[in-house]
């Protein structure tokens, strides 16, 4: 499948005129049953132009093997698709040095970006929807939830899909499982066992799917 070349340049001018770098469109199997969406790329994945490699990309590998998944089982992108940066100081005495440091996109930046997942997501129209973190479960529910209260649980609802100046929500429904970000543990190793338990629910969910099928 090929996504539409006039979606993904208006995703790129729309995001010309805030601090983002790189493309990322996504990667993996197009008609998947499973989508995941992140939230944007950090610096590895803009330079080299895939997601979720480094860390992360490790994190999220152990995530998807322990669920029974692969990537090229699944299809993964993000809400936005270039990496928002800010400038920081890099606090060496004497070096004046200043670099750029990963920061949550902004809702003009997820607006930029929202056509292009709507058509990928009525596209593929997959049968399981992984929100990881809580940018990409308010981008497609539009509930302000703490992730803690959601975490690792099934919902059946709309997606936000954008209209004009706002959004509307989708007449079909969608599973929607919100995880962790991958990268959340190394800010807060204390949520690894919600994680594994978080997994669990995934790994029920993905195998009701199955028998669903047969």
């Amino acid at each position: 499948m090929k996504w539409p070349e006039e979606l993904v340049n208006e995703a790129e001018k729309n995001m010309e005129p805030y601090d983002v770098e790189g493309f990322v469109l996504g990667s993996g199997d197009e008609k998947a049953d499973i989508m995941i969406v992140g939230e944007a790329p950090g610096e590895n994945e803009a330079v080299k132009g895939r997601p979720f490699i480094g860390r992360a990309g490790d994190e999220l590998n152990k995530h998807l093997d322990y669920a029974g998944l692969s990537r090229e089982e699944v299809y993964i992108t993000s809400v936005v698709r270039s990496r928002p940066y800010k400038w920081v100081d890099t606090n060496k005495k004497g070096s004046g040095g200043r670099r750029k440091a990963n920061r949550k996109p902004n809702q003009k930046e997820i607006d930029a970006h929202a056509h292009l997942l709507d058509y990928q997501i009525a596209e593929m129209d997959p049968k399981i929807i992984i929100a990881l973190g809580g940018v990409a479960y308010q981008r497609l529910t539009g509930k302000k939830d703490k992730m803690t209260d959601v975490i690792g649980q099934s919902f059946q609802v709309p997606v936000q899909k954008k209209r004009d100046t706002g959004y509307e929500l989708t007449e079909k429904t969608y599973t929607i499982i919100p995880l962790y970000h991958p990268a959340a543990v190394f800010y807060n190793p204390r949520i690894k066992d919600t994680i594994w338990e978080s997994l669990d629910h995934l790994k029920s969910e993905i195998e009701k799917n199955s028998r669903r099928k047969e």
